[in-house]
């Protein structure tokens, strides 16, 4: 019986979370067949099995594991019968004689959705996010293993419940108390909430026996809300794709020693292009976004430097080929997919290929190869309305441009007052790699370009 490990499915990805098996233990699966939908730290992607034969589920739904540990086996018929893991809220238990692999706080994956899994890389107790009890207090404690299909738990403990079923039993009114939980590790789910009776509470002498206030509590004005202070508290987990930013951002701003470069570009000539492009009906009509990512790209063939990266052995990296990160908002999250080879592109290409990586991002189908690779990144925000500002360096490249909004600006031109259509920018670089001489003269070279627009036809 062969092993499967958590596989690397991108070049970044340092662990993964299963969101959903698609087969269960004892089926029969093929060389090629879909077994597992597999969380990354940027994307979610369909784990197809590499070997014929019966499968033995070892790692639950909504475990996060390192690379390379084991989630499950595939081998000859008659497998151990480990429990049940079709789709859905159903568990998955362990091999008898197998430790179980430590998870994260699992998330659930109701009707195909990604979970919100905390970041997890080593066994530890799993802290859930405190809940509302009557009369607006509220307990914390860390949760403990037990089976699926567990009764109804002690108004005193701890009731582990994914995000999904929380909310949902909110919005109910659903005590999670007395709700059995038959998700993983007897976890409640958004199943268990949606057959419970709204309304349903704890014996009220369970309830304050858990939450008594001391006795002898000095008097204060009530606060606006039972919750204290600043009210109801919310505790959300993030997603790993979430939780990927926030880490690579701590990381770039406590590592990287970083300046910033700021001018401004009279987009005039790029406004006049677009126009004669539009009337060419072309399939993708370029956008100002475009012309920028077209003109780091010849600047970047220029500047090898700020194609590249300072490593941990203290050594420059240089990369052969330019490939442009785009940076686009997702709902409740960022991620950068890459327009590869952009220097060798033509401006309606990479007008086309914008387009359709930023669609994918939006519908949740772009793949983790779509978002590795890039060695310089564009971040635009003058859709918002946003003049200037500095942008984050995506580690571990050189630097990132910050693209505000173009406006029409009054700007002397030959001794006189004239309006023209001018646009920030701010560099921020890796003082490691690319110093100011060098970061100005790049940047320098992007307005050049930017203010000639010819030359990004070619």
């Amino acid at each position: 019986m062969g092993d499967v490990g958590m596989p690397r499915l991108s070049d970044s990805m340092e662990e993964g979370t299963i969101l959903r098996w698609m087969k269960a233990s004892g089926d029969e699966v093929k060389r090629g067949e879909e077994i597992a939908e597999i969380e990354t730290d940027k994307a979610t992607m369909a784990y197809e099995a590499d070997a014929d034969g019966v499968l033995e589920i070892v790692a639950a739904e909504g475990a996060t594991l390192p690379v390379g540990d084991l989630i499950a086996r595939i081998g000859g018929s008659g497998g151990s019968g480990a429990g049940d893991a079709g789709s859905g809220d159903g568990a998955v238990a362990a091999s008898p004689d197998e430790p179980r692999p430590p998870t994260s706080s699992p998330g659930e994956a109701d009707d195909g959705s990604s979970p919100a899994v905390a970041d997890s890389a080593a066994p530890a107790p799993v802290v859930e996010a405190p809940v509302d009890k009557p009369g607006g207090a509220s307990v914390e404690a860390v949760s403990t293993s037990s089976g699926n299909g567990a009764a109804p738990t002690p108004a005193g403990e701890r009731v582990k419940a994914s995000p999904v079923a929380r909310r949902l039993a909110q919005e109910k009114g659903v005590d999670l108390h007395a709700v059995s939980g038959t998700g993983p590790g007897g976890r409640v789910v958004k199943a268990d909430v949606e057959g419970a009776t709204p309304g349903q509470a704890p014996a009220p002498a369970a309830v304050s026996e858990a939450v008594s206030a001391p006795a002898a509590a000095p008097s204060a004005p009530a606060p606006a809300s039972s919750g204290g202070a600043k009210g109801d508290v919310t505790l959300q987990e993030l997603s790993r794709t979430q939780t990927l930013v926030a880490r690579r951002m701590a990381e770039s701003k406590a590592l990287v020693p970083e300046f910033t470069l700021t001018t401004r570009i009279d987009m005039d000539r790029c406004v006049e292009l677009r126009g004669q492009l539009k009337e060419l009906g072309l399939e993708a009509t370029p956008s100002y976004n475009d012309m920028v990512v077209r003109a780091c790209a010849l600047a970047l063939r220029e500047y090898p430097r700020a194609n590249g990266s300072y490593n941990r052995d203290g050594k420059f990296e240089l990369y052969s080929r330019i490939n442009v990160g785009i940076a686009v908002a997702a709902p409740d999250t960022l991620v950068v997919p890459t327009i590869f080879d952009a220097d060798t592109k033509s401006l309606d290409t990479i007008a086309k290929d914008s387009r359709n990586v930023a669609e994918r991002v939006r519908s949740g189908e772009i793949t983790p190869p779509e978002l590795s690779g890039g060695t310089f990144t564009v971040s635009n925000l003058g859709m918002f309305g946003v003049t200037e500002f500095t942008a984050v360096i995506n580690t571990p490249q050189a630097a990132i441009l910050a693209v505000g909004q173009m406006a029409p600006t009054a700007v002397v031109r030959d001794g006189e007052i004239v309006s023209r259509n001018i646009m920030a920018v701010t560099l921020t670089s890796d003082h490691r790699i690319l110093y100011g001489a060098d970061a100005a003269q790049f940047l320098g070279r992007i307005k050049a370009l930017l203010e000639s627009p010819a030359s990004l036809m070619l």
